[in-house]
């Protein structure tokens, strides 16, 4: 047997000795610790320690050689082993790292300090780590975890990065999502250590993540997310509370908020690198699952009371948002009735009508990112009436079919939206530039013929907000609003390349630049916008005219009618503003109903003699009615809205007394006893009484039997 005095070099050649029967009692325990122990040799002469270590490297080399792929060998992944072998190896990549950085040139490396102790460590762990198989992954990286919190080496980052860059090239693809898992569990483990470090952590994750580009993050995909998400949560709290015990108590260690805020940073980075390897279908899924976590207030989601509560529901929702919206750059759908269901919608929404002007812009963007498939987005980052879009160079493709059901479904919801986020006070330049944005790419990527109309008809009713000013805005808001109007308008009116319509636009645009250059966007989005003092004596001519672009676009072919009815909020479920349910709205339904079954309406009008022009107005006049329509349910609920408990009590109360007598009446005909044979029954005083034959013994006629 070997002498265990022997020196690396013997015991090198003896391990790449090839056996052909094992040797059960032989132990390698002894060279493992020896070897290790000359990996960190401290010798005073460089030269000597130098030596020294490379001897203890090659010794480790030949110890793994010999016995990691024989079964029947000394196992050397038991953690016994692991424990003392990676740290040795890290030690020497470690001092590698502090010598190049004091190091004045590369250039100046002989042939000699090529082969050094870092370069033999580093081959020797990319060796291990290739032949680790599924169930030594975790023993082989827990030691290089404990290595780096032991040494500090989470901050600054650097090395501890290229460690896990050397693990993740060197182990097998597959088994990339255990790497992942085991910092995931570190950073849980962490999850009160000091700030830098978990951002160390979060940092070498994404890189983990880059590498890892397979799409293959484990089994469990939402954990991963859910973990990130769960460090985000703990993360603004600690800011908050300024301590790790969520209370501010004597001893405890104060957190410094930007540490917190740069951690929270690196975690958004992460996840959206995370979302980047995914594939499409689950990129949506973790989208849903994002969307769930933002606190939103409902009847279903309870938020945080006082102004503690308050702070954190905030900061929640921006960070879960700003995840979002790095998850949702760069997707890519064809289908927008997957890429943003109703489910998805409905919630993203909601914040988007917040006083909070940051999370609005931040729904905004994410709408942007959606939309956006052809790379137009930032064609128009400067709202501008340019006077030929083709220098944009503008990727248009038609409006698919699926695109066309997704705006039949969503398009009025994302109008109202669209309009009240308009009307919001709190609004700065870059919300009216993310509204262009979303204005254009809707008119690029959704558009249809129906479509363009109800954009031009939104903007126009935009135009009437500023104009008429019933939310009392400030003059810089109507400014801006006019000057969104005149660019999208001249955008619009370039790609409809109706030359009546382009002309009108560009008449006004051309009045406003000699009367009125506040109106335009170019004076109103810029750093020190040219206002005036009064907007109320405006004349006609700086105007967009709702009659005339209906006249020159009806006469290409567009729905005139259409063009020329202004345009309103549709009513929908739940007011956004306050995001409460009203007994008002619960009740819509029921009032609906009732009101047309209402006495007051039971006189009928003298029939109208049908004609071909009779036919002809009622298809013209569908969109007005349904117009009608909607403008009285708003009233309705509006009446129920506002009106005294009493009144409204004693409404009900009267539908449902006339209600109850018209259920009466029918019980009574349907519930009699059958007919005599006559068709007669005898009443008490004797006198014959007619009776109509039940509904259930009637007979008809085969054709009219379902």
């Amino acid at each position: 047997m070997l002498s265990p005095t022997a020196s690396p070099a013997k015991f090198v050649k003896f391990a790449n000795i090839e056996e052909d029967t094992p040797s059960y009692h032989r132990s390698y325990d002894f060279f493992v610790s020896r070897f290790s122990e000359m990996c960190h040799s401290s010798h005073d002469d460089p030269e000597i320690r130098t030596k020294i270590r490379m001897s203890g490297i090659k010794g480790l080399q030949g110890v793994v050689r010999k016995t990691v792929n024989d079964e029947l060998q000394a196992n050397i992944w038991d953690p016994q082993h692991m424990d003392k072998i990676v740290p040795s190896l890290l030690f020497n990549l470690q001092h590698a790292e502090e010598a190049e950085s004091r190091s004045p040139s590369p250039l100046q490396a002989t042939e000699k300090e090529k082969e050094s102790p870092a370069e033999l460590a580093e081959r020797c762990l990319r060796e291990l780590l290739g032949r680790a198989a599924y169930g030594n992954i975790k023993n082989a990286i827990k030691p290089v975890l404990i290595h780096l919190d032991n040494h500090s080496l989470w901050e600054p980052k650097i090395f501890a990065v290229r460690c896990f860059k050397i693990i993740m090239y060197s182990i097998q693809p597959q088994h990339s999502h255990l790497v992942i898992q085991q910092l995931l569990g570190h950073l849980d483990a962490n999850s009160k250590s000091a700030a830098t470090v978990r951002a160390g952590i979060v940092e070498v994750l994404s890189e983990a993540a880059v590498i890892a580009a397979s799409g293959s993050v484990g089994p469990t995909v939402l954990e991963v997310f859910n973990t990130l998400l769960r460090q985000l949560r703990l993360s603004i709290d600690y800011e908050l509370t300024g301590s790790y015990d969520c209370a501010i108590s004597i001893g405890t260690k104060i957190i410094k908020e930007h540490e917190e805020r740069m951690f929270q940073e690196a975690v958004i980075k992460t996840i959206g690198t995370f979302a980047s390897t995914l594939p499409t279908y689950q990129r949506s899924e973790v989208m849903l699952f994002i969307m769930s976590k933002v606190p939103l207030p409902s009847l279903h989601h309870a938020l945080d009371t006082g102004k503690a509560g308050e702070n954190r529901n905030r900061l929640t929702q921006i960070m879960l948002l700003k995840s979002l919206l790095q998850v949702s750059i760069g997707f890519q759908c064809t289908n927008m009735l997957t890429a943003l269901p109703s489910s998805f919608l409905d919630r993203l929404l909601s914040p988007a009508l917040m006083e909070d002007p940051e999370i609005r812009l931040f729904v905004l963007e994410i709408l942007i990112s959606f939309i956006d498939r052809q790379g137009n987005r930032h064609k128009f980052s400067t709202v501008s009436t340019i006077s030929d879009i083709s220098v944009l160079k503008l990727k248009v493709d038609k409006c698919s079919r699926q695109d066309t059901v997704f705006m039949k479904k969503h398009a009025q919801q994302l109008y109202r939206h669209i309009y009240l986020t308009c009307k919001e006070e709190g609004n700065l330049q870059s919300h009216y530039e993310a509204l262009y944005s979303m204005l254009a790419l809707i008119s690029i990527e959704l558009a249809n013929e129906e479509v363009v109309v109800d954009l031009i008809r939104l903007v126009l009713a935009v135009q009437e907000v500023a104009q008429i000013n019933e939310d009392n805005l400030p003059v810089y808001n109507r400014c801006a609003l006019y000057a969104l109007c005149a660019a999208y308008l001249n955008l619009i009116s370039q790609l409809t390349t109706v030359p009546a319509f382009c002309q009108h636009i560009h008449e006004v645009i051309d009045m406003r630049q000699k009367e009125a250059m506040y109106l335009l966007p170019e004076d109103i989005f810029v750093e020190r916008p040219r206002l005036t003092r009064s907007l109320d004596r405006l004349g006609p001519e700086v105007l967009f005219r709702q009659s005339k672009i209906s006249e020159v676009l009806g006469g290409s072919g567009y729905n005139s009618d259409r063009l020329s009815t202004p345009y309103i909020p549709q009513l929908t479920d739940e007011d956004r503003l306050s995001k409460r349910k009203s007994i008002g709205e619960t009740i819509s339904l029921q009032v609906e109903v009732e009101s047309r079954n209402s006495p007051e309406k039971e006189e009928r009008a003298p029939a109208e003699e049908i004609t071909y022009e009779t036919l002809k107005k009622a298809i013209v006049d569908s969109v007005a009615v349904e117009e009608q329509e909607r403008e009285r349910r708003r009233q309705v609920v509006e009446k129920f809205q506002k009106a005294p408990f009493e009144e409204i009590a004693a409404h009900c109360g009267a539908r449902a007394t006339l209600l109850q007598s018209k259920l009466n009446q029918i019980f009574e005909i349907t519930i009699r006893p059958p007919p005599s044979p006559s068709g007669t029954i005898t009443a008490a005083y004797g006198q014959p009484q007619n009776h109509s034959i039940p509904v259930y013994e009637m007979k008809f006629p085969d054709l009219c039997v379902y």
